[in-house]
C-alpha cells in the first residue's frame, strides 16, 4: 500500500496520566481504532466479517508501540496507518502517530483470519484472495 490510510484522534482527559500526557496503554486503542476505520473503508470487519458462508474474524496476535514524544489533552493525532505485512494467513498493520509534522510514536499490530465456527472455535485459515486483495490496493 503506497498511501496509507490517515485518521485522526483528539486526546481525551480521560486518556492522560498525573503527568497530564497520555497513557501508554491508550496507544493500542488508538491503533485499534485506527485499524477499524481503515477496515471499514475497504468493507471489512476485524470481527465477525460473514464471507462465502463463513464467518471471519481477525483477532490480534501481537502489538507493539515505540513512544517518542509525548502527546496531551486536547492534542489532535494524525494517525497513519499501512500494511506491514501480508503472509498466508496474517497480516502486520504499521502505524504511525504525528502532532502536526512531528512523529510522536510508531507502532504495530498483527492479527491472523480465524473461522469462527457456530460454537465460537476459532481456526486459523488463510486469508481469501478477495480480502487481500483489499487490503493491499489503496
Amino acid at each position: 500500500m503506497a498511501v496509507p490510510f490517515r485518521t485522526t484522534r483528539r486526546v481525551d482527559f480521560a486518556d492522560t496520566d498525573m503527568a497530564g500526557m497520555v497513557h501508554f496503554s491508550n496507544f493500542f486503542r488508538y491503533m485499534e481504532a485506527a485499524e477499524v476505520a481503515f477496515l471499514r473503508s475497504k468493507g471489512l470487519s476485524v470481527a465477525a466479517l460473514p464471507w462465502e458462508g463463513h464467518t471471519l474474524s481477525f483477532p490480534r496476535v501481537a502489538a507493539s508501540c515505540d513512544y517518542i514524544k509525548p502527546a496531551r489533552f486536547e492534542e489532535v493525532l494524525d494517525i497513519a496507518v499501512r500494511i506491514h505485512k501480508i503472509g498466508r494467513k496474517s497480516v502486520t498493520y504499521a502505524f504511525e502517530f504525528f502532532r502536526a509534522d512531528e512523529l510522536i510514536a510508531r507502532g504495530q499490530i498483527s492479527a491472523v483470519c480465524c473461522r469462527v465456527g457456530t460454537d465460537k472455535h476459532i481456526e486459523s485459515v488463510e486469508i481469501p484472495p478477495a480480502i487481500r486483495e483489499r487490503l493491499e490496493h489503496v
